[in-house]
C-alpha cells in the first residue's frame, strides 16, 4: 500500500486512490506534521512548514516523495530536502492570470477609491472622491516571471508605462517594457507592484530607505509574499503620505494580527493571501501536483 498526504491527501494502491484530507486552519503546525508526515510515502505540500525537522522525520518513516502545490517555495527547506534525498518541485505557471487579475483589480480599486466609495454608500453617504487616471502613469513592476509578465501585459493595455525589475529579466517582443536594476528609477513610478518570489535577498526589499525614494503619493500593491515589505516602514510611509494607499494580499504574519498597525489606515485594501484561488486554477494545480507525486512514487516503487 502506498499512501500520500497533502491539503488534498491521497491514499492509493495499484493506481486506485482514496482521498484523505487532514483538518487544519490555514497551515498545519510543525508539531502536527512531525507526527503525520512519517506515516505517508508522499506529501503534497501547501503553505505548511516543510522544515528540516519535518523532512528528516518523514524520511525516517515512510516518506519517499514530496511536491510543493502552487508556485511559492519559501516554506520549503530545499538544502534539507536534498540532504534527505528528496527532489521537491513545485507547479509553476499555474496562477499567472489569476494573480495578475487581482493585482490589476487592486490597482483599479486604489486609483479610483472604489473601496472607499463602497464603504461610504453602505454607511448612508454618497462620496465622490477624485481618482487617478491610469493612462500615462508609470508602474514599477518587481518580478518579471510568469505572473509579472501577465501583469505587465494588462498594465500596458491600460496605457501604463512599465519598468520591470528582475535579475533574470528576459526581453519579450510582445511586451514593450523597460528593465532596470533595483531600485534604479523607482522615483519615476506612480505605482509599485510586487509579484516576485521571497528569497533571502528580496526579504524587506521595500524598506524605509526605498520608501523615502518613491514618488510622493505612490500606490503600493503586493501580490507576492508578505515579507517583501517591512511593514513598520510601510506604516510610516502611509502616515506621512509618501505612500498614498496600499493593497496587500499577503502579510509578514498571516492571518493579519488584530493588533497590526496597518489596520489603522483606511486607505488600504487587505486581502487574505487568496489571489490565486479560483475553481479552475485550483483544480488544474491539484491535478498537476498529483500527477507529479504519482510519477515520483512510481519511480521509487
Amino acid at each position: 500500500m502506498i499512501r500520500a498526504i497533502g491539503s488534498l491527501g491521497i491514499e492509493f494502491s495499484n493506481r486506485s486512490a482514496t482521498v484523505f484530507c487532514p483538518e487544519f486552519h490555514q497551515v498545519m503546525a510543525e508539531k502536527d506534521l512531525l507526527d503525520l508526515v512519517p506515516q505517508y510515502d508522499g506529501w503534497i505540500i501547501g503553505d505548511d512548514p516543510a522544515t528540516a525537522a519535518v523532512l528528516k522525520a518523514g524520511v525516517a518513516g515512510r516518506l519517499r516523495a514530496a511536491i510543493r502545490w502552487g508556485i511559492g517555495t519559501d516554506n520549503v527547506d530545499f538544502p534539507a530536502a536534498k540532504a534527505c534525498g528528496l527532489d521537491i518541485v513545485n507547479t509553476p505557471g499555474m496562477f499567472n492570470e489569476e494573480v495578475s487579475d487581482v493585482a490589476i483589480g487592486y490597482l483599479l480599486g486604489l486609483a479610483r477609491d472604489l473601496f472607499l466609495i463602497d464603504r461610504g454608500v453602505r454607511a448612508g453617504g454618497w462620496p465622490k472622491p477624485p481618482g487617478l487616471s491610469l493612462m500615462g502613469k508609470t508602474a514599477a513592476l518587481v518580478g518579471f516571471g510568469n505572473i509579472g509578465r501577465s501583469t505587465a501585459r494588462k498594465l500596458l493595455a491600460f496605457g501604463i508605462d512599465v519598468i520591470a525589475y528582475d535579475p533574470f529579466f528576459k526581453t519579450d517582443p510582445l511586451l514593450p517594457v523597460e528593465s532596470a536594476l533595483w531600485p534604479g528609477r523607482i522615483e519615476e513610478a506612480d505605482f509599485l507592484i510586487l509579484t516576485c518570489a521571497l528569497t533571502p535577498s528580496s526579504r524587506h526589499m521595500v524598506n524605509r530607505d526605498i520608501l523615502t525614494k518613491v514618488k510622493h503619493g505612490a500606490l503600493l500593491i503586493n501580490v507576492g509574499r508578505g515579507p517583501l515589505i517591512d511593514e513598520q516602514a510601510l506604516c510610516a510611509a502611509l502616515q506621512s503620505g509618501r505612500i498614498a494607499a496600499a493593497a496587500l494580499d499577503v502579510f509578514q504574519e498571516e492571518p493579519l494580527p488584530t493588533e497590526s498597525p496597518l489596520r489603522f489606515f483606511d486607505r488600504c485594501i487587505f486581502g487574505s493571501h487568496n489571489s490565486s484561488n479560483t475553481v479552475e486554477a485550483v483544480q488544474k494545480t491539484s491535478i498537476r501536483a498529483i500527477e507529479l507525486l504519482f510519477d515520483r512514487l512510481a519511480r521509487e516503487a
